[in-house]
Formats: C-alpha cells, structure tokens, sequence
C-alpha cells in the first residue's frame, strides 16, 4: 500500500504573540511543531502499514527549516520525505496550498500512486479545514473527513472501511480507493519511534522540490498571486475585565444549588425574568 501523509510545521500555539503596534503575528523566537492534529494522520498511516505492508511518503510545504518536522516524522516511523520549497510558494493561502501540494502529489504517483493521503482535521496556525478537501477536490479522489478510525482496507476490491464522528454520532462508512482522509484527533496517539527509526531519519536525504520538481507549471495559481485571501487584521482578543462569579458552595443540595442558581441568573439578567413570567410568555 502507498500513503501519502501531508503535514505542516508551525509555530507552538501556546507561545505565539501578536505585535501591539503592527497586529502581526511574532514568530521570531517562537519555537515550532509539528501540527498536532498530522500526528493523528501520521499514526494512522503507521497502523495501516503494520496491518498492510506499504510505504509511507511524508510530505511538508514550507521554508527550509521545515525539514526539522519531516526528520521528526522520519524519526516515528515514516519510510521517505519530501519537502516542497519555494520562494513563489511564499504567501499562499489555502487554494493555492491545495494546489502545490495536489500537484506534489500527483508527482510522487507518477512512480506508484497513493492508495490513501492523509492528513490532519486542520491546522493549529489556522484553523480553516480546507487545505485536505482541496487536496481531495483537484486529486479527484474519495474524501472522507473527520474520521476517528480506519476500520479495514480492502486492497482486492478496492474498498476502505472507516469511522468518522459527526453531529449526531459516528458514522460508519464505505468508500473507494483512491481517497483523502482527514483524520480527528483522540482516535490514536503517536507512538514513539525506536532507536532504529532514530537512527535511520539521521541518515536519510531529505528531498527538496521546487515548483518545477513538484510538476507546476501555473505558477501564477501559487503564492499570494494565487491566493484571493486577503487578511485585513489579526489581533489579540482583549481580556475580559469581569471576573467569574462563584454561585452555591461545594456540598449544597442540588435543588437549592440550582435555585441559587437561577437567582444569580436574574440578578444580572433582570430582563429575562420578565420575559419567561406567565404573563410575558408568547
């Protein structure tokens, strides 16, 4: 089986901060990861290569520096790198992401094409879960999202089984191969490589593509001249003066709990009390 997994390095969320005068965001100093969500992808497709046999391709778009978080992937367990790289990637948005890294891949099957690409829900930096659907769209292949959990893969009749979580519940589903699948994350947890994979990601070569390398030939569909995305503003949201009211004590009975409660509840929202009395109901 060939697997794709797509990650993405990006600054740890928990230390980013944005500049009080430019309302930009300061990644200068700011350590980075692994996107966390592309760890659960990345299990997932070691799982499926424990059960099935096959390869797994780890592939990345960004700066060089990049290159830490696919030496990380190698160091879990994945079998080859590839990292997409070029100055006229610079500013791209989530189509023009899409589209280098449908192209990338695309690429890579010219050798062998992918059963199944993986990829995280979304990413931390931004939060937009559009990057794998486009993937997905300009690929032409299956897409299943939010998914929990690969049941089975049927390799002979072309078949995967999976779980995925949706409003009401999870949802069992069967697809074709080829597909995308952006995995949630609580269904695995990254295991940690052996001394062996360590080892083996210190020797291996990482390859760098360029657009060219990739197969792109539209560069004007790459970078900020393909991204219509524009962001007026990014600020940090300003901290609420209010501090948290307690209601009740720990112990209280949970009638007068929830009397106490309501109470609290009128107090500050005198309004509401009018409207809900017999007289006010509609």
């Amino acid at each position: 089986m060939n697997i794709v997994v797509c990650i993405k390095q990006v600054p740890d969320s928990a230390q980013i901060r944005v500049h009080p005068v430019t309302n930009t965001i300061m990644r200068q100093g700011v350590p980075t990861i692994i996107n966390p969500y592309d760890l659960f992808a990345l299990e997932e497709a070691l799982r499926l290569r424990d059960r099935y046999g096959g390869e797994i391709t780890v592939l990345a778009m960004g700066p060089p520096m990049a290159k830490q978080a696919l030496e990380k992937a190698l160091a879990h367990g994945a079998d080859r790198a590839v990292l997409l790289s070029d100055r006229r990637f610079a500013g791209s948005d989530t189509l023009a992401t899409s589209f280098a890294i449908s192209r990338a891949i695309a690429n890579l099957g010219l050798r062998r094409a992918p059963e199944i690409v993986l990829t995280g829900k979304q990413t931390i930096d931004g939060d937009t879960a559009q990057v794998g659907p486009g993937i997905a769209r300009r690929l032409d292949l299956q897409q299943l999202t939010y998914v929990t959990k690969i049941v089975s893969v049927d390799l002979r009749a072309r078949e995967i089984t999976v779980e995925r979580r949706s409003e009401g519940g999870t949802q069992t589903l069967k697809s074709r191969l080829p597909c995308l699948i952006s995995v949630l994350e609580g269904g695995n947890v990254i295991r940690r490589g052996s001394v062996a994979d360590a080892l083996r990601a210190a020797r291996t070569q990482i390859e760098s593509w360029r657009a060219a390398d990739a197969g792109i030939v539209e560069i004007a569909k790459c970078g900020l001249s393909g991204s219509p995305t524009v962001v007026k503003r990014v600020f940090a949201p300003t901290p609420r003066a209010e501090r948290a009211i307690q209601i009740g004590a720990i112990g209280n009975e949970s009638g007068r709990l929830a009397d106490e409660v309501i109470a609290s509840i009128f107090e500050h929202q005198p309004a509401l009390e009018a409207s809900i009395q017999p007289n006010g109901l509609t």
